[in-house]
């Protein structure tokens, strides 16, 4: 067990050596001194874990060795311990970032709960936390043996998030790999999962199935309209359930989370697809035949998301709904500069959507630039990049100025992302399409059966650009790779986020409603 240095200054020491005793026969080091000068000198020339500080001492207070302690070494823990509870007092020693407040006449119980509060909290959280998760592994496991339907594994997905991120506070490296071979586990069933009930979730009436890409607006948008407040959708693109749960503390210091849903983004999970979906309410081969003059294909060299504004103004039209709305879509930081200072032009909208590109733009940038690649080597470091760049980014700032107002705030996205690990082989023509999750086109061949087929695109509501297309699907955590400059390949994509295929992360997205503390 590690042993803790404790510096403790106090100008009646003698009188404090039961306490000194019992705390090293609990495995402390303590160093006395009777004076604030004495433990500034001290903690400047030695190592510490903890200083305990007498706030009234002759000579120099405890208030001013705080201070010149704080300015040497602002990461060391200081207990304050006074006989006055005078309010300035506390507020003062607090301002100057103490750990814990102590009052006398001390007793031993009290002494050693701060001790443990601030020294072994982070050992006894993670200790608690591994051993937690040790029994949920088994319930979890469990499960997959069960016949789960859609509900039920975005249960299981949230389940493994909140371990994720309870692990990340830790430092159990082991704990962490058992959570990730869990992961693999889960993804795994899933996808046998989606290759069962996929056709038939959008074929057949009676099926229990998810809440898709398509009927989001009309089942979960519209009906949070009132006109006396006004609605603010942001569509965050790319945005995975972890990295909603990282950015949520964040936005609750001005919101408060009413609901905390998911629906399952339709596949392919790509902005073309999932995200035209959402915002024209429609399946996409249902799209290019009734909005040809909108609907860019795979087979089409045009940008595929450039017509969100008027697919979602058909949306509403074709749902009868009376309402006065705005679209904005920011793909570079000062376009979200600009509709910061322009946000108060948009409360006089029933509804306001904002497509906010960063999130993609991250996950790309991490495939194309080295940099972010060891910003970002892993999952975790992943989510902290993400956090990161909100807390500096205009979007923040956007939904600060938002938040003045009473409105409600629907957050949500297209897809989510999975990093990819395992090439899978496959041969097409020029014609088939880039994405390396999917692919589309006449002359796919591959070996094995561990993708999803989609031989027949109408059954998946996909449009076909003549009469032999095909769609492949990868699952869980591959990415299609070509044989000729295959080496080349695997070593560019390996670990890279990408999305597009059939994976927990890209399918079960956040779907979250709040509503600003102001009202």
């Amino acid at each position: 067990m590690q042993r803790y240095n404790i510096l403790w200054a106090d100008d009646e020491i003698d009188l404090l050596k039961p306490h000194i005793i019992f705390l090293q026969q609990r495995g402390y080091d303590i160093t006395p001194v009777n004076n604030g000068s004495d433990a500034v000198e001290l903690s400047e020339s030695k190592h510490f874990d903890l200083v305990f500080l007498d706030e009234h001492m002759p000579g120099m207070s405890g208030l001013e060795a705080l201070t010149l302690i704080k300015n040497g070494k602002p990461n060391l823990p200081v207990v304050m311990i006074t006989k006055n509870e005078e309010e300035q007092i506390m507020e003062e020693a607090i301002g100057a970032k103490i750990d814990d407040y102590l009052i006398k006449p001390l007793n031993p119980s009290q002494i050693l709960l701060s001790v443990k509060k601030i020294l072994d909290n982070k050992r006894l959280v993670i200790e608690k936390t591994n051993l937690s998760y040790q029994q949920e592994f088994r319930n979890i496991s469990m499960s997959f043996l069960d016949d789960l339907d859609h509900e039920k594994w975005a249960e299981v997905y949230k389940k493994l998030v909140f371990w994720e991120l309870q692990l990340d506070e830790g430092d159990n490296k082991d704990m962490a790999e058992v959570l990730e071979m869990q992961k693999v586990e889960a993804n795994t069933n899933f996808c046998r999962f989606v290759k069962r009930n996929y056709e038939s979730w959008l074929n057949d009436p009676n099926a229990a199935k998810p809440l898709l890409s398509h009927q989001v607006f009309k089942k979960k948008v519209f009906p949070e309209i009132k006109k006396e407040i006004p609605t603010f959708v942001f569509v965050v693109d790319n945005l995975r359930y972890d990295q909603w749960k990282v950015l949520k503390p964040i936005i609750e210091e001005f919101y408060n989370v009413e609901k905390e849903e998911s629906y399952y983004s339709i596949i392919p999970t790509t902005t073309a697809y999932s995200r035209n979906a959402l915002f024209s309410g429609m399946m996409p081969s249902e799209m290019a035949k009734t909005h040809p003059d909108l609907w860019v294909g795979d087979d089409e060299d045009d940008a595929k998301n450039n017509f969100e504004d008027e697919f979602l103004t058909r949306q509403i039209r074709r749902n009868n709904l009376n309402i006065k709305h705005s679209y904005h879509k920011i793909k570079k930081t000062e376009e979200g500069r600009d509709l910061v200072n322009s946000v108060n032009n948009l409360f006089d909208n029933d509804l306001n959507v904002i497509v906010y590109n960063f999130v993609d733009m991250l996950s790309h940038a991490r495939t194309d630039m080295a940099m972010i690649r060891e910003l970002a080597p892993d999952e975790s470091a992943y989510r902290s990049l993400t956090q990161s760049w909100f807390m500096h980014s205009p979007l923040l700032d956007i939904l600060k100025k938002i938040a003045e107002k009473k409105v409600k705030l629907i957050i949500t996205t297209d897809h989510g992302t999975i990093r990819v690990k395992r090439p899978f082989k496959i041969i097409g023509d020029r014609n088939v399409n880039t994405n390396l999750r999917y692919k589309q086109g006449k002359n796919l061949n591959y070996d094995g059966n561990k993708v999803l087929e989609c031989p027949k695109p109408e059954r998946f509501f996909l449009p076909k650009s003549n009469v032999s297309t095909s769609y492949v699907f990868a699952l869980e955590d591959q990415f299609f790779a070509y044989p000729n400059n295959y080496n080349y390949y695997v070593n560019f994509y390996k670990d890279t986020f990408q999305h597009g295929g059939v994976s927990l992360e890209e399918m079960v997205i956040p779907l979250i409603f709040l509503t600003s503390k102001n009202a």
